[in-house]
């Protein structure tokens, strides 16, 4: 039985990846040959973020490895705040740029961007006010 040939990649397939940061789950589509453009839930990035720390905060892995206007982002973005959704974004890109170049691992590594940020809110257990937080007590 013949080998079947490699499908050979189309000039509009994007690369997918998903990216976490607490609640927010994101999935981004990256499109090769853009002109750098950002949507967010289906507006312009612009208008979805609400703070600048937050638009660089995606900008950051383009920005690490110099490709800022190569690459045009389409995120679905659900759950968590604005912050973590934005952090679940510059996830998902970091780990849809390792589809486009696997040498760019290390780079990413050590900037933290590949790596999920698990951190996420305790559990409030009974008895206490928050997860941690115990009622005052009066000695008298």
């Amino acid at each position: 039985m013949p080998a079947q040939p490699k499908a050979k990649k189309k000039e509009n397939q994007y690369l997918y990846a998903n990216g976490k940061r607490k609640c927010s789950v994101a999935r981004v589509k990256l499109f090769p040959n853009g002109k750098g453009d950002v949507i967010v839930n289906e507006t312009p990035l612009k208008d979805w973020a609400q703070v600048k720390t937050q638009i660089d905060c995606i900008y950051s892995p383009f920005e690490l490895i110099g490709l800022s206007k190569k690459f045009d982002v389409d995120a679905t973005v659900i759950g968590g705040g604005f912050n973590a959704q934005a952090e679940a974004i510059r996830h998902g890109i970091a780990k849809a740029l390792l589809e486009h170049d696997e040498m760019l691992r290390v780079t990413l590594k050590k900037a933290g961007f590949i790596t999920r940020d698990s951190r996420v809110k305790e559990r409030k257990k009974y008895g206490l006010k928050r997860a941690r937080r115990a009622p005052q007590f009066s000695k008298r």
